[in-house]
């Protein structure tokens, strides 16, 4: 039916004309109150944003000369963000002299990457930027 027509039968009946799906020939419109359709739109939306899993990105900060006991507890922290099923941000921060060596802290995030190895993936590998070295490990999926 012609638009004309199909706006008159919409306003008897106090409702609205909208246009579902412009790109077909002709353009397909429903009759429908638009208020309660955005209303249910945005309500199924809100259900969608529910059911999706966030990442939170947790960070563990580490020196080139940490001590074994110190690396421990970094270790237990890390794990326990991966459990919770975060992503963990490892970092190396080096100060001074600490910059001629990279080897050191690298060797450190391969040390942390192989302990956390069955629970955690490394999705970014070691990395210098600056005066630190980062890299990401994320929980093993399920």
């Amino acid at each position: 039916m012609s638009s004309r027509e199909a706006n008159a039968i919409a306003q008897e009946r106090h409702l609205d004309l909208v246009e579902i799906s412009p790109q077909a020939r002709p353009p397909v419109c429903k009759i429908l109150d638009y208020g309660k359709y955005r209303y249910e739109q945005q309500k199924r939306e809100k259900e969608a944003r529910k059911k999706q899993k966030v990442f939170e990105i947790k960070e563990v900060k580490l020196r080139p000369g940490i001590e074994d006991h110190d690396f421990g507890v970094k270790f237990k922290n890390a794990a326990r963000f991966l459990e919770e099923g975060n992503k963990v941000k490892v970092t190396i921060m080096f100060r001074g002299r600490e910059m001629s060596h990279p080897e050191l802290g690298e060797a450190l995030l391969v040390r942390m990457a192989e302990e956390l190895g069955p629970a955690a993936v490394v999705e970014k590998k070691p990395k210098l930027e600056g005066r630190n070295m980062t890299m990401i490990v994320a929980p093993k999926s399920k």
